[in-house]
């Protein structure tokens, strides 16, 4: 690419970054404050030096951009356009991670591998417009397809279907409070309450508790029932 639309490029995923965050004041606060986007560019370098069979010099400006960011990036991975990493600090992309296109991560994300096994895809595939929140966990060869949101403090350890939300530890589907996501959703978390990321998981895992215990009241009620069936007592006696 020309310098011209490399620039450009550049621009287009500064833009995007204060799409993302309302926090973000201008461009030049952006490209002179943000560590997401620092890291994001360094990347590029140590990519490029990395395709260049240069690994030792790719692995020091991928150190380098740990040392400036806090924020991890193999220089093997592939990054797709205008990674948005918010905040970044303690975020981990590993050597065989894929990321595609407007990704947003929250510091303390971990895109790790499970084996030892080398020339290998060991680390997660993110699709276009994923979400992952804060501190959440995605391990393994697995697939997170388009669109879908990670929240807070997730282990995501199975292929997450488009558009899902997953929340919890190992991660589920939350079904009901994920079928209609808006476009953007502040730390892949469903919340219609609070902003708060926490705040908003404890609301979803409360949620799924009171649908397990109207569940067990239901098998329990039967089963008395059933019992009182057995022992010759009527309802109307009773």
């Amino acid at each position: 690419m020309t310098g011209h639309v490399v620039f450009k490029h550049f621009l287009a995923h500064v833009d995007s970054i204060i799409a993302r965050d309302p926090a973000a004041g201008s461009r030049l606060e952006v490209i002179l404050c943000y560590p997401g986007l620092h890291a994001v560019v360094l990347h590029r370098w140590a990519h490029g030096l990395d395709r260049q069979g240069l690994h030792t010099a790719a692995r020091w400006v991928s150190q380098l951009g740990r040392f400036i960011t806090g924020i991890e990036i193999h220089p093997s991975a592939i990054i797709g356009e205008r990674l948005f990493i918010d905040h970044g600090m303690g975020v981990v992309i590993g050597s065989t991670a894929v990321v595609g296109d407007d990704v947003t991560l929250y510091q303390g994300v971990t895109l790790g591998g499970t084996s030892l096994e080398r020339d290998v895809k060991r680390h997660p595939t993110l699709g276009n417009n994923v979400i992952v929140g804060a501190g959440a966990h995605i391990l393994g060869p697995i697939t997170v397809h388009d669109g879908a949101r990670i929240g807070a403090n997730a282990v995501v350890l199975h292929e997450v279907a488009q558009g899902a939300t997953m929340v919890g530890i190992p991660a589920k589907a939350a079904q009901d409070i994920g079928r209609i996501a808006p476009a953007f959703l502040a730390y892949g978390t469903p919340c219609s309450e609070s902003a708060d990321p926490t705040a908003c998981l404890l609301a979803a895992l409360s949620e799924q508790v009171r649908n397990l215990t109207e569940r067990l009241q239901t098998i329990e009620a039967a089963q008395a029932a059933d019992d009182r069936s057995r022992n010759g007592i009527s309802d109307a006696a009773e």
